[in-house]
């Protein structure tokens, strides 16, 4: 099943590179929407109408007419590059990461983007609810996984059901990424 766009190689396609998957989230580690008041250092503050955001608003309010808030540093773009990772999209952005959040965090290229078709789903087990497409589209290859919803829980069940290493590195919604999370990303991969 493929889970990116026409164009994007089949899992086993995507096994062939020896780098280890980066799956970024935008909104907690990117986007660090729980700093409500205060805009972190460094931080541009940018309206967007992100698709998932729009269908959950009324089009003549004025919410929906300002547009979605959203801070991005403009230089994590090339941190996360500078990381020994294949950069992934992992989020409820989707394709519009890569039309959006890239060029204003300094992405230039556009990246492979893990398609999430129930959006908000329950899981049946408590799982997050990305947990089961993530490991479905990595499919059994090595990957740090970077958002702010990730639970213990599917911490476990990564361990136990992928055949291979992976790092959930769960992000503190207030605060974004920060250096000590792109150094544990760094030495992660250089474990491998």
């Amino acid at each position: 099943m493929n889970h990116g766009p026409p164009d994007d190689p089949e899992p086993s396609d995507r096994r062939s590179s020896s780098l280890p998957l980066l799956l970024l989230d935008v909104d907690g580690p990117l986007n660090p929407y729980g700093a409500r008041f205060i805009r972190p250092r460094g931080y541009v503050t940018h309206r967007f109408r992100p698709s998932a955001w729009t269908a959950r608003q009324d089009p003549g309010s004025y919410r929906f007419r300002r547009g979605l808030r959203v801070r991005l540093h403009p230089g994590h773009g090339a941190r996360l590059l500078a990381l020994p990772y294949e950069p992934v999209w992992a989020t409820t952005w989707m394709h519009e990461a890569n039309e959006l959040i890239g060029p204003a965090i300094g992405l230039t290229a556009e990246l492979p983007v893990i398609e999430f078709t129930e959006l908000f789903k329950k899981d049946q087990d408590g799982l997050y609810w990305k947990t089961r497409t993530v490991l479905e589209w990595t499919a059994g290859r090595p990957f740090a996984w970077v958002d702010d919803m990730i639970t213990e829980l599917d911490e476990a069940y990564v361990a136990e059901v992928h055949d291979t290493r992976a790092l959930l590195l769960r992000v503190d919604p207030r605060r974004g990424l920060r250096d000590s999370d792109f150094k544990e990303l760094g030495r992660w991969a250089r474990t491998l």
